[in-house]
């Protein structure tokens, strides 16, 4: 189309509009964690899917599907409505529950997006992202390393080298060297080299999730836009490249990929190696193994390297791959492992598998990384949040480093549970074999003292929420002047409210658990490496209530940990199954898998990569196509893909676009936890550069909050809490109870069609409105309905 086609006058009182422009006003809806349905957000049973697929689409009324091109759509008394539904990103089919295993991966993720706000400090910056993935290398060891104490040792040199754990498991008995006068794979290095396959398939595994869930998830590409200069934007949201990492996926694919390779090979290398140095062993298996092993550790730097020299790109939409890195580094690390399987295979007569493989230096090689790179953390981030203090920001910028800690222990406990539970498994009587390594019998014994102390916290917040309970009570009577007092309803009110308000109590849990955990784990890797008892031997000599309570917390610490690996897979096995079940893994997924893959490639997928690319191609296209009016209305989860996807338009079309939330976490839970994105000053930019913007909110509403963003120009973001429930008694327009709604259902208050009315009313359908000396750029907090509480929330 021509842009010197003819301007058609939408009328006398009305700016013009260019050619086809109808100036339809448009009220894009975006549902929250959890998911719903068309029909639901749209109210209508009759939806018509107009672009999209199964996975993420948009959709309309019947009615409405023409609402463009009708001649009768200006004269419309509302706007079109449309739903975003995004819903199967995230908790879509019953595999999705798989991805339960991976939420180490996750929330270490989560911790490179919690880094604090920096004036500056560039290379300090950099430094805390290189900190954060190299966590995530650790963690994606230890997976691949207990996943070689299952299959290596406890099985393939343990159990099958064992007369009585032999013959209690048949399927082991072609690997024993005692039955039947032992086989071709009876030979200890060649049953190491079989076991092997175990890890490297679970590697395999994990390289090709997380290559096809990037093509199915996040390959979609953002709007094309020029690369931005370096203008001190207060948030990295709005840049070209954010919502696309391929380049920096691929990269880590292929370090992680080689990672967990490399590790089954020294796994295996190690102790044919160790045999080989023994006295009278043949000299030339011992220069090889020597070969072997230093190409495993030169292979193992080139990991770390390309772990370490680049980070994300998100300036400019990057589309390169580095393909040597990518393809090579996996290929060099799947050579060194088929030449290992090959040199442990080897026939070295009189070698017997006897007592463990030497993992414990292994386990607490990681455990001490892990913790000095936690430390390390810690100190970059304090010395960031120093440059640009945010009272707001969790833990005083320390949020980051408590997240990548809890990853740490998270990864732990499944590594320990697992081996605990298949070491129960397969020496039945309990004498045949010895288990684990001793570090993971110290580390199970230190989560007895760690449950005791999140009891007591989980005590201290009970009391905590019933002594806000009894505040609330006032609160609720002053709140509703003119009713009869029933007190089991101001109570249910005053109870909700002080539930509500323990969210922003969530930091303290962290820190508490984070702190008790780093301390503990250091003192089992302390006992751990001082010693080669358990800690009952080890508490022996000591006083008989000590050497109890060292056993208690072994034992039990055992069982708890083998317990709660077990339960984490039932309930993913029980999410496969039930979709109830697998809603709610869905909504754990909604809220933590809204990052892009930064600091670990086997991370579940970001959906924001999908999801923030539609609504950015929506609105774009809407308001260039059609001149309308676009409010876009995202409800809890929705409101941040809809702030993210407007920070991705460019600046004409932002100042085009008003904002209406509700129930909205973009304070409350990312502000304070992700200040580096979500802060005052990022906030504060998308208040000035958007239209308009509004947000309704409920003191009982335990996960959206207000914005706490100053006045601008007569114009104030937050409307007053909302009234929950509408109605305290019975009423004429409510005659049966008004139920407390808490986080869902919005619309249900007038305030909601209200709020929405006003920012349609300041929309024009062409332009942006001008904005006259003194007029506030939306409507004031002087034009608010009669709100039920001039209190803000918690």
């Amino acid at each position: 189309m021509e842009r010197a086609q003819e301007q058609v006058s939408s009328g006398p009182d009305q700016p013009a509009r260019r050619h086809g422009e109808t100036g339809t006003a448009l009220e894009l809806l975006v549902h929250g964690v959890g998911g719903t349905t068309p029909q639901d957000m749209l109210n209508d049973p009759r939806t018509v899917r107009i672009t999209g697929d199964n996975i993420a689409a948009v959709f309309r009324r019947a009615d409405d599907v023409d609402a463009e091109t009708s001649p009768d759509a200006h004269r419309r008394d509302g706007p079109v409505p449309e739903a975003y539904v995004w819903c199967n990103l995230t908790s879509g089919n019953g595999t999705r529950a798989l991805w339960l295993l991976l939420l180490p991966f996750m929330v270490v993720n989560l911790a490179h997006w919690m880094r604090p706000t920096a004036r500056g400090r560039r290379r300090t910056v950099r430094l805390y992202g290189l900190l954060v993935r190299l966590a995530g290398l650790t963690l994606t060891v230890l997976l691949v390393a207990a996943a070689c104490e299952v299959a290596l040792d406890l099985a393939a040199w343990q159990c099958a080298g064992t007369t009585a754990c032999a013959d209690r498991h048949s399927w082991l008995g072609f690997l024993s060297p005692t039955v039947s006068d032992g086989g071709w794979w009876s030979s200890p290095g060649r049953r190491l080299a079989l076991a092997a396959f175990v890890p490297t398939a679970l590697t395999a595994l994990l390289w090709y999730l997380s290559k096809r869930t990037w093509t199915d998830y996040e390959s979609q590409q953002p709007i094309e836009r020029a690369p931005e200069p370096d203008d001190g934007s207060p948030t990295a949201l709005g840049r070209p490249g954010f919502w696309y990492g391929r380049r920096l996926v691929a990269r880590l694919r292929a370090a992680h990929t080689a990672a967990g390779l490399i590790t089954v090979a020294a796994a295996v290398a190690g102790a044919a190696a160790r045999r080989d140095r023994e006295p009278g062993g043949p000299a030339v298996l011992n220069i090889l193994g020597l070969l072997l092993e230093a190409a495993l550790a030169a292979c193992a730097v080139a990991v770390v390297w390309v772990v370490c020299r680049r980070g994300r790109s998100e300036r400019r939409l990057d589309r390169e791959l580095d393909e040597r890195c990518v393809r090579r580094l996996p290929l060099a690390a799947l050579v060194l492992l088929g030449l290992t399987l090959l040199y442990a295979g080897w026939e070295r007569p009189g070698w017997e598998s006897a007592g463990r493989l030497p993992g414990d230096m292994t386990f607490g090689g990681i455990a001490l990384v892990q913790g000095l790179l936690v430390l390390v953390l810690a100190v970059v981030a304090h010395a960031l949040h120093r440059t640009d203090p945010d009272r707001r920001a969790v833990l005083r910028g320390l949020g980051g480093p408590a997240v990548a800690m809890l990853a740490c222990a998270l990864g732990g406990v499944m590594s320990g549970g697992v081996s605990q539970r298949v070491s129960d498994w397969l020496d039945g009587t309990g004498t045949s074999i010895e288990g684990p390594p001793v570090l993971l019998t110290w580390q199970a014994s230190v989560i007895p003292p760690l449950i005791v102390v999140l009891l007591v916290l989980f005590g201290w917040l009970g009391r905590r929420a019933w002594q806000l309970a009894r505040a609330e009570r006032e609160a609720v009577a002053r709140d509703y002047p003119d009713e009869a007092q029933d007190r089991a309803r101001t109570r249910r009110i005053a109870y909700t409210r002080a539930m509500a308000a323990l969210t922003d109590r969530g930091p303290r849990v962290v820190a508490v658990t984070s702190g008790v955990t780093l301390l503990l784990g250091a003192g089992a890797l302390v006992g751990a490496l001082t010693t080669d008892e358990t800690p009952g031997e080890a508490a022996q000599g000591s006083y008989p209530v000590v050497h109890g309570a060292a056993e208690t917390a072994q034992a039990l610490g055992s069982w708890l940990i083998g317990l709660g690996f077990i339960l984490f897979v039932t309930w993913g096995r029980r999410a496969y199954k039930d979709a109830a079940a697998r809603r709610t893994i869905g909504i754990l997924w909604d809220v933590g898998t809204f990052w892009p893959r930064a600091a670990h490639p086997f991370a579940p997928p970001c959906y924001a990569e999908r999801a923030v690319p539609d609504l950015t191609w929506r609105m774009a296209t809407w308001t260039r196509t059609t001149g309308g009016r676009l409010v876009i209305s995202g409800h809890s989860q929705g409101s941040v893909l809809a702030a993210a996807a407007a920070w991705q338009l460019a600046p004409a079309a932002r100042k085009r676009v008003a904002l209406l939330t509700y129930g909205s976490p973009l304070e409350r839970l990312y502000g304070r936890w992700f200040p580096a994105h979500f802060g005052p000053a990022a906030l504060g930019s998308l208040h000035r550069e958007v239209d308009c913007w509004r947000n309704l909110y409920r003191l009982t509403d335990p996960i959206g909050g207000p914005m706490r963003l100053p006045e601008d120009r007569g114009h104030q973001v937050d409307h007053g809490p909302l009234k929950d429930p509408l109605a305290y008694g019975r009423t004429d327009l409510l005659p049966l109870p008004a139920p407390i709604l808490g986080h869902s259902d919005y619309q249900a208050d007038p305030a909601f069609a209200e709020e929405r009315r006003k920012l349609l009313a300041r929309l024009t359908p062409g332009l942006p409105a001008p904005r006259h000396p003194g007029e506030p750029p939306c409507p004031g907090p002087e034009e608010d309905p009669q709100s039920s509480s001039g209190r803000s929330s918690s």
